[in-house]
């Protein structure tokens, strides 16, 4: 069957491979592939999952297995029609998406999915963002993931064959294929205005993504997009294998076979004040974007010596002993920052 687009992205033998690691420790992951703020594909690290086995014996097999673990909670899932081939994306005028969004049974979505299977009129189905803990209680016991703490929840994506346009997330991403296949496309932040983005209030999956169609680019409407293609890395995960995605990098999927099942863990990218970086970026952007150059500079030059630490140490000169936001708040200044900032956002509202 084929949704008619390209199994790889045209000239793929171009692009720059992943980094590969091979049995790899939580020591080692943490000390050496983080901070090395690179993609990573890690070989094999959960080929020994149960589910992975499962994976490995059938589509149904799969479904089964998940079957087994399912309390019944409803899953939020997305459908787009044959028409999209299978291109979860903006709709014609960009002022929404091409697909549909609701609360169902994972039930459902398993025997759908298998129903389908040899169709080639078929919709693109996915499970988005599900919860293991409170859908599939009972998996993190039989599939442990040996690089991270306990405390990192997995969360898991369902579907169909489909595909995704470069995105970013807030969080470090660890992804593992359990079932199908799925490549991945990357593109490190700074690439950010060679990728053409959409608008961010309609963006199908919360943060912008790219216009480009990375698996068919129009370098004519887009020829920027050629520059970020010199830098792209490309990898296809089989069953088992797992993708290290540091922070912020722009990632393009594509699910290639019918069945395809990636728990992913997310941690890290933001402080415990648990104000996210992004609502910092849209509030900056509602705030300075439409300053005047001028203005902008000097807002540049306060955010290189307060955020970004560009230059002297902001609190170097202080005295240890003063809690304040340049050197470390306390559990009451932090509330009470936090309270004067939705605050102010409630007034403009």
């Amino acid at each position: 069957m084929t949704l008619g687009y390209p199994t790889f992205v045209p000239r793929a033998a171009a692009l720059h491979k992943i980094s590969e690691w091979q049995q790899i420790d939580f020591d080692t992951f943490r000390n050496e592939v983080v901070p090395a703020n690179q993609p990573a594909l890690i070989k094999s690290l959960v080929k020994d999952w149960p589910a992975v086995d499962q994976s490995n014996i059938s589509a149904s097999a799969t479904c089964r297995y998940l079957e087994s673990l399912n309390n019944g909670t409803p899953v939020y899932t997305i459908v787009a029609p044959p028409t999209a081939k299978g291109r979860f994306f903006y709709n014609d005028d960009l002022r929404g998406v091409n697909f549909k969004r609701g609360q169902i049974s994972l039930t459902q979505v398993l025997n759908q999915l298998l129903a389908d299977a040899d169709s080639s009129e078929s919709h693109a189905i996915a499970v988005q963002a599900l919860s293991i803990r409170e859908t599939l209680p009972g998996f993190e016991n039989d599939n442990p993931i040996k690089l991270l703490d306990d405390s990192v929840a997995p969360t898991m994506w369902i579907g169909n064959k489909g595909r995704v346009a470069p995105h970013y997330d807030v969080h470090r991403n660890l992804a593992c294929v359990m079932a199908g296949k799925r490549q991945f496309i990357l593109f490190p932040p700074e690439q950010i205005a060679n990728l053409y983005l959409g608008p961010v209030l309609d963006a199908p999956g919360g943060v912008p993504i790219s216009m480009v169609d990375v698996w068919d680019p129009d370098f004519d409407r887009f020829p920027r997009y050629a520059e970020a293609l010199e830098v792209a890395q490309e990898a296809v995960l089989e069953p088992g294998d797992a993708l290290y995605i540091p922070s912020l990098w722009w990632h393009g999927v594509a699910s290639l076979e019918q069945l395809n099942v990636l728990v992913n863990y997310w941690w890290g990218g933001t402080t415990s004040s648990g104000v996210s970086p992004s609502d910092s970026l849209l509030h900056s952007m509602l705030s300075i974007a439409d300053l005047d150059e001028s203005q902008r500079q000097a807002w540049r030059d306060y955010f290189d010596y307060y955020v970004f630490r560009c230059g002297p140490d902001p609190a170097a000169h202080l005295p240890d002993s003063i809690n304040d936001i340049v050197t470390s708040l306390s559990p009451e200044q932090a509330s009470t920052v936090t309270e004067f900032l939705s605050q102010g956002l409630l007034k403009k509202s």
